[in-house]
C-alpha cells in the first residue's frame, strides 16, 4: 500500500472531480424526494424517472438518454443500440478486436441465429488491435459506403489485449468522422464510467452503453442499464425498447428509483474504491511473481484487472478464496462451469449482494490458457484488501506462491 500511496491519492483526485459533476447534475435537475415515489402500470408522467435520465444526459454530456430498469444487463443495452439502429444492408464494424463472448449470439454466427443481426441481413467484422493500438491503416481502407456502424469495447473483457482509454478513442473516432462523418460510432461503456474525467460522448461517441450493476449503479442499483448519446438515435432505440411513437414515454419505474439515484450519486466515490483495489491487487501480485495486467502504475480506464497463474490449480484456489472472502455465499465453492455465451468452462467467484453485481468484489475467467482470472470491483477498499490477505495466505500455504 505504500508502494501505490501516489496512484491511490491522484485516484481520489479523480472521484473528486466525477463526484462535483455529479452533484451538479442533481442540483441543477432540482431532485426532490417525490421524485423517487415511482409509478406502475403504463408509466406515464413518471417524472423521478425522467429526471434520473436528465442526470445522466448532464453527466455524460450526451443530448438525451435513457435509463431504464426494463434494461436488463449490459450485454442488453448494446444489442439494443445495435438491433435498432442497423438495418439490412448496413455494414457494423468493431475496431477493438472481437467483442465479449455474449454478443455473439447478437452477432450471429450464421442467418439461423434467431434475431441477430446476421439474420437481419446485417454485414459484420472485427478488426484486431495491433500493439494494443488501433489499426488506422486497416480501419481506414475497410469503410465503405455500406459501412454505418464503427463499435468500440473500451473494456478488454475476457480478453488479453489492453483497454482503451479516452484519449486513444477520441484520436480514432476524430481521423474516422473527418472522412466519415456520418458513421454512428458506438461505445460499449461498460466497466469504464467514472474511472477516467471524461465520458466517450466527450471524445466524439454518437451513442453509449453500459450497466447499472456495474459502475453508475454505485453498488446500489439492483438492476438496469443505460444508454446515451444523441437525441435521434435514443429516440429509436428507445422505440425498440419499448414500441414505436411510444418510447421513452412509457415505462413503470415502480420502487427501484431510489436505488438508481442513489447509486449513481455514490458512483464516483465507490468506482475509486474499486480501481484503487485493482491497484493494490496489480502490485501484490507482481511481487509475488505473477504477470499482472495493467500494471500498477498503468494508465487506467476501467475496473478490469487480470492476474495469470502457472497452473489451472493456482487460479482456481484464488478464485475459490476471493468466494470464502465475500460477504454472501461464502460457504459455497465455486467449480467451473458451461455458461451460456461462452466457449470454455468458466469460474466464477461473485459472493455479491445484487447477483451478478461486477462492481461489487468478484474474479472470474474461462478455464484455458494462460490461467487468467480477471478481478473487478470491491466496494470498499478494505474488502479488497481482506480477500487479497485471505488468498495470498491459502495460496502460501499450498506452497503455490512465496514472500
Amino acid at each position: 500500500m505504500d508502494d501505490i500511496a501516489p496512484i491511490m491519492k491522484e485516484n481520489k483526485r479523480t472521484a473528486r472531480f466525477n463526484f462535483n459533476k455529479v452533484m451538479k447534475a442533481f442540483n441543477e435537475t432540482g431532485v426532490s424526494e417525490s421524485d423517487f415515489t415511482g409509478t406502475t402500470g403504463y408509466g406515464y408522467d413518471d417524472t423521478g424517472r425522467d429526471k434520473l435520465e436528465e442526470i445522466y444526459r448532464q453527466v455524460f454530456r450526451s443530448e438525451d438518454a435513457l435509463v431504464r430498469s426494463q434494461i436488463i444487463s449490459g450485454t442488453h443495452a448494446i444489442s439494443l443500440s445495435l438491433l435498432a439502429l442497423l438495418e439490412t444492408g448496413d455494414e457494423l464494424i468493431y475496431i477493438s478486436g472481437e467483442p465479449y463472448d455474449t454478443l455473439e449470439k447478437v452477432i450471429g454466427t450464421t442467418a439461423a441465429d434467431i434475431g441477430s443481426l446476421t439474420e437481419k441481413g446485417v454485414r459484420y467484422r472485427a478488426i484486431d488491435l495491433v500493439d494494443d493500438s488501433f489499426d488506422e491503416e486497416e480501419i481506414m481502407e475497410s469503410i465503405s459506403a455500406r459501412t454505418k456502424m464503427i463499435a468500440i469495447q473500451r473494456s478488454r473483457g475476457y480478453s488479453m489485449r489492453k483497454s482503451l482509454t479516452i484519449g486513444e478513442i477520441e484520436a480514432m473516432i476524430a481521423k474516422i468522422k473527418e472522412r466519415h462523418p456520418g458513421i454512428i460510432i458506438f461505445v460499449d461503456n461498460c466497466y469504464g464510467e467514472f474511472v477516467e474525467r471524461r465520458e466517450p460522448v466527450e471524445a466524439g461517441a454518437d451513442i453509449i452503453a453500459g450497466s447499472l450493476i456495474k459502475n453508475p449503479g454505485g453498488g446500489i442499483a439492483k438492476m438496469g442499464g443505460y444508454i446515451a448519446g444523441r437525441r435521434d438515435l435514443i429516440e429509436r432505440i428507445s422505440y425498440r425498447l419499448t414500441v414505436p411513437g411510444i418510447g421513452k414515454e412509457m415505462g413503470a419505474s415502480l420502487t427501484v428509483l431510489t436505488d438508481m439515484y442513489q447509486g449513481f450519486f455514490l458512483a464516483p466515490h465507490t468506482v475509486i474504491e474499486s480501481l484503487n483495489g485493482a491497484v493494490l491487487t496489480s502490485r501484490l501480485f507482481q511481487k509475488v511473481g505473477l504477470k499482472t495486467d495493467p500494471a500498477p502504475d498503468a494508465d487506467r480506464t476501467d475496473l478490469i484487472q487480470s492476474v495469470s497463474f502457472n497452473t489451472e490449480e493456482e487460479m482456481i484456489t484464488f478464485t475459490r478464496m476471493i468466494q470464502k472472502a465475500s460477504p454472501v455465499n461464502s460457504q459455497f465453492l465455486p467449480v467451473p462451469s458451461d455458461i451460456p455465451g461462452y466457449e470454455n468452462p468458466v469460474i466464477m467467484a461473485a459472493g455479491t449482494f445484487v447477483q451478478g453485481a461486477s462492481l461489487e468484489l468478484s474474479a472470474d475467467g474461462p478455464i484455458r490458457a494462460p490461467y487468467t482470472v480477471f478481478v473487478q470491483g470491491g466496494l470498499v477498499f478494505e474488502h479488497v484488501v481482506y480477500a487479497l490477505e485471505e488468498a495470498l495466505r491459502e495460496m502460501k500455504e499450498k506452497e503455490m506462491i512465496s514472500f
